[in-house]
């Protein structure tokens, strides 16, 4: 006898026996045995390919519980191979072909398996001949001749502890080929993910009770594991439209659309951080101009802020240093019929602000930002500098409370040290990914995809009363 066969154990197979597919994140699933087959069939839905074409890739879903329709694993896979398989009925089908691991009592080799919709089969899987060792002898009349496995390692944690990494396909919903845009596709592509970026504007909705979609140029999108969204200020409102679209179908948003519209409105985010508790300049807003002097005195003394409501990267936000300089301010403002803010002006930040980068609860970055000479903004955009900054554990703990009352997993929170404590000034839904990679030298990047890659993971399903 040869030393391989010493070390191999003969496995007896029934007909129908307990398998796990580890690298598609199945720990239990019953396969029925057909040594008639030559290849072996996983029941699949929701059947799409993606990725380059020298390298393809298949997305798919499946319920590996019979009638448990609420279970649902997301896979994928490189495509080895499109076969025409003739079914037990006569059919013929070109399925997509991927190679995987099976595991039965300890012992894993690689088959491969044919996709296809088996959701009216008994079973979920079968087991063809290509599938079958040389060493695995079947006896027909019997089953689960193999250590039996439960469907209750669905109901743990530890499905989701334990699911394999896998690849992508995630959109990016911006206009701009900028810096972040570039990152993100880089970093995506480089942990094996399929990043396409799409631009928001060319997005339209079928908006419908059955099936609600999103379509781009001309074609329906295809289901993504997850969206980023990069929304530009000036499109927030049918940008935020599309994100909730995508809510709609079901896909998972690293910021959703209700926190991007509220993050923006830089009223209403005053008004969610003030219910929130969370420090801010004093600010005061009022639409009738005789309340111009009650406005100010809300606020404090000069000198004074005043923001309009649409400002971004500091344009449209004005340092009003005395009383008089205000109400002209005000004035000017109302003349144009524009909203704005005025604040309180922290002296003592001396022109420097943090941006502490929130993502997936955690701040992972912060940068100092110092204004230009002669300029009380501390924009990047507006020639300001920055630099890597260590914060205080209340800065750390006002930055993600701030991101967690707008319930957005990435965000840049910017505040002033001030003498009563950290004030916030602003949360960004979009933060730029340029200066604070450069001034920490971090992977910010890597940390968001991280965030997506624990979050698209397969979640534990309740267990069904008498179950």
């Amino acid at each position: 006898m040869s030393d391989d066969e010493n070390t191999t154990d003969q496995l007896q197979f029934g007909w129908e026996e307990w398998i796990s597919l580890p690298g598609l994140g199945v720990p239990a699933i019953r396969a029925k045995v057909d040594t008639g087959a030559r290849t072996s069939a996983l029941h699949a839905f929701d059947i799409e390919t993606f990725g380059p074409t020298s390298k393809p890739k298949v997305r798919f879903t499946l319920h590996p519980i019979p009638g448990r329709d609420d279970l649902v694993i997301p896979c994928s896979a490189p495509i080895v191979d499109r076969r025409e398989v003739t079914s037990s009925n006569g059919e013929k089908e070109s399925r997509y072909v991927i190679q995987t691991t099976i595991e039965v009592a300890g012992e894993s080799w690689p088959i491969e398996i044919t996709l296809t919709n088996r959701s009216g089969m008994a079973s979920r899987m079968l087991l063809g001949r290509q599938a079958l060792k040389d060493h695995i002898s079947i006896v027909a009349t019997d089953r689960f001749m193999q250590p039996e496995l439960s469907y209750d390692v669905y109901h743990s944690s530890k499905m989701r502890r334990e699911a394999p990494d896998r690849s992508l396909r995630i959109a990016v919903l911006s206009r701009e080929d900028n810096y972040s845009t570039r990152r993100l596709v880089e970093e995506g592509e480089k942990r094996g993910h399929t990043v396409e970026v799409i631009n928001t504007t060319r997005c339209y909705m079928a908006i419908n009770a059955m099936a609600p979609e999103v379509h781009y140029d001309g074609k329906r999108l295809p289901r993504f594991d997850a969206v980023i969204p990069r929304i530009g200020a000036s499109i927030t409102p049918y940008g935020a439209a599309i994100v909730r679209q995508f809510e709609t179908i079901g896909t998972w948003c690293v910021n959703g659309s209700a926190g991007i519209t509220a993050s923006r409105d830089k009223l209403y985010a005053h008004q969610i951080m003030a219910r929130a508790r969370i420090g801010m300049p004093n600010t005061a807003f009022a639409s009738s101009p005789r309340d111009t002097a009650n406005i100010i005195s809300l606020v404090g003394t000069a000198p004074l802020i005043v923001k309009l409501l649409e400002s971004t990267q500091g344009k449209g936000v004005v340092l009003a240093e005395t009383k008089k300089a205000a109400e002209s301010v005000i004035d000017a403002f109302r003349g144009l019929k524009a909203n704005f803010l005025v604040q309180d002006f922290v002296k003592e930040a001396a022109g420097e602000d943090i941006r502490c980068l929130v993502i997936g609860g955690k701040v992972v970055a912060s940068m100092k930002r110092t204004g230009a000479d002669g300029d009380f903004r501390s924009n990047l955009h507006r020639g300001g500098s920055a630099k890597s900054v260590r914060i205080t554990k209340q800065e750390r703990d006002t930055a993600l409370r701030a991101a967690r009352s707008f319930d957005l997993n990435m965000a840049g929170v910017d505040l002033l040290r001030s003498e009563g404590g950290p004030k916030v000034l602003e949360v960004n839904s979009s933060p730029g990914f340029e200066g604070i990679e450069a001034s920490t030298s971090k992977n910010i990047v890597g940390k968001l995809y991280e965030t997506i890659e624990a979050r698209v993971r397969p979640t534990p399903i309740r267990r069904r009363k008498g179950s």
